[in-house]
């Protein structure tokens, strides 16, 4: 379900937000694991309240508008969906962690695949999720 009652985000932008869930991923393997706590946040901010209410989004943002390089404008309904997911696995990752568990670095590696699929080619897999569901299972109205 596309998302009207939100702003459109820069394509450029959330681009750019993966890349940095790709470099926290990979400090979090090579350094912290606490360092997934951040993603957490994130990931509960943008994917329930919005990016326009994500610090560190407005933040990208205003550097974009200024330098120009935002690109197109996307509607935020499939990537609040994505943040969601973000959300959810490294919440995972973070429990997994502090349940003592080695297999937090699983969850953690799946999000250095998919955010590198966003910002190196610009493929969202979540959003593709999102656009199937809604195509096949349409919301009903009234």
């Amino acid at each position: 379900m596309l998302r009207f009652d939100v702003p459109q985000v820069w394509s450029n932008v959330t681009r750019w937000e993966a890349f940095i869930t790709s470099v926290i991923c990979v400090l979090a393997l090579a350094v912290s694991p606490w360092l997934m706590l951040l993603l957490v946040v994130q990931g509960f901010v943008r994917g329930f309240f919005g990016h326009h209410r994500c610090p560190a989004h407005l933040l990208w943002k205003k550097i974009a508008d200024a330098k120009q390089w935002g690109g197109k404008k996307e509607n935020a309904g499939a990537k609040m969906f994505a943040s969601k997911v973000l959300f959810i696995v490294s919440a995972i990752a973070v429990i997994l962690f502090l349940s003592g568990s080695g297999l937090w670095m699983v969850p953690t590696v799946a999000l250095i695949v998919f955010s590198t699929l966003e910002w190196a080619l610009s493929f969202c897999a979540a959003c593709w999720a999102y656009g199937f569901w809604y195509r096949h299972f349409p919301p009903k109205m009234g």
